[in-house]
């Protein structure tokens, strides 16, 4: 990703044919070997960072002015702080291996045009100071251009987390492989909220096909001439979350009693099917094996001529799924509120997203404060209620 995007980008081209030692990791931009002057009047280097903003594989104009350091607080060469530059202070981790001290700040009028501009200025107003104590010193080191390509499962940079600064969150992520059970209206909305984290893998799970009325409860606008294509369901998503990611894999089949085993390799499962012998066995395969899971279920009906219900997310782990067989039905469908056949695109999005959030919060992307294992949400009075604490 690194060496393509800089031969695609003429700034990162021209930092990098002018000796700049320059690379891109998690969405950010490192220029290294930056000379600078210490409160001690030693020459040090550090390394300049910046998030990148890019279309496609391209590099756009700067998001702002401002840069990230790692290194000691840079001094003019008499051993005084650049005060006119040094925003501000703060050890932070961006990500795995990258962690910076200094955030600074220099806006020419008109801002940067580009990262050329952007990070050529800073690599010249840290190096004054240490040339003039050293005439020789240069940021241009004309380094060994070696492979640092990224492993990344997404075929083209994460940069909405660079440019929020939640790399190292996002990473607790990165090494799971996460099944979905069913792909309708809430499971095909789980897949787009999980296909845009870095989880290693993600193993879809439904035979059924991807027809019309899908279509009006899932995420994107499928064209006529797919939906003749009558796809199943898990090739359907498979194919489209492959543009943006690898390891979205297809299982056109029926999660029974034949096939749940295949669960048990899994680190975490959302179940979004309704009630039925095959849903009983999957839940519980996954309790004897201690794969955590989460189920999901929407149930709405009529009233006086609007719509009501009640949307539900049970969340079961290894130290906590004694609630699990009260909570979840596992009656044929059309046999309890939550098979009722009524689906609404916002309501199947809403149990999507209270049911990653609450997967996110169990794996230490989000604080979590309850420790709830069981939510629903009341349609008509929008209320969330929260029970079974661990």
């Amino acid at each position: 990703m690194s060496h393509r995007l800089i031969s695609l980008s003429p700034d990162l081209k021209k930092l990098r044919d002018e000796g700049y030692d320059i690379s891109t990791s998690h969405g950010y931009l490192l220029m290294r070997d930056v000379p600078y002057v210490t409160s001690s009047r030693e020459v040090k280097r550090g390394t300049l960072v910046a998030p990148l903003t890019l279309a496609g594989d391209i590099t756009t104009t700067p998001a702002d002015h401002t840069v990230m350091f790692a290194g000691e607080v840079p001094c003019d060469s008499k051993g005084g702080p650049l005060s006119k530059v040094l925003h501000s202070s703060s050890h932070q981790r961006l990500a795995d291996g990258l962690v910076v001290d200094h955030t600074f700040s220099s806006k020419p009028q008109g801002g940067y045009a580009d990262f050329y501009k952007k990070m050529s200025t800073y690599a010249a107003i840290l190096t004054s100071p240490a040339q003039a104590i050293d005439p020789s010193i240069t940021p241009r080191t004309f380094p060994v251009v070696e492979s640092d390509e990224e492993s990344s499962v997404f075929h083209y940079v994460d940069t909405a987390s660079s440019r929020a600064g939640i790399g190292a969150i996002t990473a607790k992520l990165e090494t799971m492989r996460i099944g979905i059970v069913g792909l309708g209206g809430t499971g095909s909305y789980i897949l787009d909220l999980v296909g845009k984290t870095p989880v290693n893998e993600i193993h879809l799970f439904d035979g059924d096909l991807f027809l019309q009325h899908n279509a009006f409860r899932s995420p994107g606008a499928p064209s006529t001439e797919m939906l003749r294509q009558q796809p199943t369901k898990s090739e359907y998503w498979a194919s489209v979350y492959s543009n943006l990611r690898t390891s979205v894999i297809p299982h056109p089949y029926r999660v029974d009693e034949t096939t749940v085993e295949e669960l048990l390799t899994l680190d975490f499962v959302f179940i979004a099917t309704e009630g039925g012998a095959d849903k009983a066995t999957t839940l519980r395969r996954l309790e004897e094996g201690g794969v955590p899971f989460i189920d999901v279920g929407v149930g709405v009906y009529e009233v006086n001529g609007s719509l009501a219900g009640t949307v539900r997310i049970t969340t079961a782990t290894p130290t906590k799924h004694d609630h699990i067989w009260k909570r979840i039905s596992v009656t044929e469908a059309g046999e309890n509120d939550y098979d009722h056949n009524i689906q609404v695109a916002d309501l199947n999005c809403l149990n999507a997203a209270l049911a990653v959030i609450r997967w996110k919060r169990l794996f230490g992307f989000y604080n979590d404060l309850e420790h709830e294992h069981q939510s629903t949400y009341d349609i008509d009075g929008n209320h969330l209620t929260n029970e079974d604490r661990a």
